[in-house]
């Protein structure tokens, strides 16, 4: 356990013995933040953890551990870059845990080639992988990703390691999700939640409430979906602001946190089976709170928070919509909505939107709330416009 329950959950119940995990993310996003914070847990409970960095001096990290109350004894810091000085390292000191920041700085002597080409980071990562089997050793390997958002290097260094967990997040957000995407020692996709504070970074526990605090009463254009990540559910509100196109030609569709893709089928079906008059106008689709929704089962709030916006009309703020849309406009069924409408129950939504066939098939759970069951995008309408 590393002493970080959403970090714990992620891992699937915290670190196991022996396996090497990547830790991707954006440059500033708070990889190394975590990573110091958890290690600094560990070594206040008496494991002894090595954090050797190729990017910052022993003095640069020991002033962010301070500020982070992450200080110990047993935390031990040094600097290298050279793979073969870190194994000595390792020797000398004998370490519980081990933590390398980052993989794109280090460089084996077996290989001319610079710190962070496709040659060297496969090898560190072989030899690092080597070295702690053999020890048995748990380690964390922070890396960074490119442009395209997925961790730079060769697909081989995520095929070597035991769990790659991502930590994303907007820049200008508070919240960064932690998101594993490979685990051999638990489930995936998980997802832990925190929220940037100047001490470090906060778990957040219930993360609903966080996303829902700030949410607009009474405004057209926004919708609550309940959505799956990894065994936790989320409800979440979706912005979409639609308004006359001021460019010539093609209208602009921008989206934060939702698929471009699945917007512009949105889109494409309520022109078709509504008949809503959209093709000329610029739609801006985000969800609140910098999360990202990958799941289909938000489509059917999203397409309402669209229309809500054309047609001006809000949405009852009691409401929660659950449901993913086909493409002739029929709604149909998404995985584990008994867990999503606990949730909204919880949270005290009053009325849910669902598909139609969770009614024919095995009973749902009494609930509190008002369930609409809807068989297409027609029927959702009528019931929240």
């Amino acid at each position: 356990m590393t002493g970080i329950g959403e970090f714990d959950r992620v891992l699937g119940g915290g670190m196991v013995q022996g396996s090497l995990i990547l830790i991707g993310g954006e440059p500033g996003i708070g990889k190394s933040t975590l990573t110091l914070q958890s290690m600094g847990h560990l070594s206040k409970q008496g494991k002894k953890v090595l954090y050797v960095s190729g990017e910052e001096s022993g003095s640069q990290i020991k002033l962010r551990a301070e500020r982070l109350d992450a200080l110990s004894e047993n935390l031990l810091i040094c600097s290298e870059i050279c793979v073969e000085g870190i194994i000595q390292w390792i020797d000398k000191t004998r370490p519980e845990v081990l933590v390398l920041d980052s993989v794109q700085t280090f460089y084996t002597e077996d290989l001319q080639s610079a710190p962070g080409s496709i040659g060297q980071v496969r090898e560190v990562a072989f030899k690092i992988f080597q070295e702690i089997k053999r020890r048995n050793l748990p380690t964390l390997l922070i890396g960074h990703i490119n442009k395209d958002g997925a961790i730079a290097g060769p697909k081989s260094l995520e095929h070597i390691v035991d769990t790659v967990v991502y930590f994303e997040g907007e820049q200008g957000h508070a919240y960064r999700a932690l998101r594993a995407i490979k685990n051999r020692f638990g489930p995936t996709p998980e997802i832990g939640v925190f929220k940037m504070a100047t001490t470090g970074l906060i778990p957040v526990e219930n993360p609903s409430e966080w996303f829902l605090a700030e949410r607009p009463e009474n405004s057209s254009g926004s919708a609550i979906v309940a959505t799956l990540e990894g065994s936790r559910t989320l409800l979440v509100e979706v912005q979409a602001l639609v308004s006359a196109s001021s460019s010539i030609g093609i209208p602009r569709r921008t989206v934060s946190g939702f698929d471009q893709i699945r917007m512009t089928l949105l889109v494409a079906i309520m022109e078709k089976r509504l008949g809503l008059g959209l093709s000329g106008e610029d739609i801006f689709v985000n969800v609140a709170g910098g999360i990202k929704l990958a799941e289909p089962a938000a489509d059917l709030g999203t397409a309402a928070a669209i229309a809500g916006s054309f047609k001006n009309q809000p949405i009852d703020p009691q409401t929660v919509m659950i449901g993913e849309v086909g493409l002739t406009g029929e709604v149909r069924s998404v995985m584990q909505l008994e867990a999503r409408l606990a949730e909204a129950e919880r949270l005290g939504f009053k009325r849910c939107v669902i598909p139609f066939s969770a009614k024919k098939g095995r009973g749902l759970p009494k609930s509190s709330m008002d369930l609409q069951y809807v068989k297409s995008l027609v029927e959702a309408f009528d019931v929240v416009f």
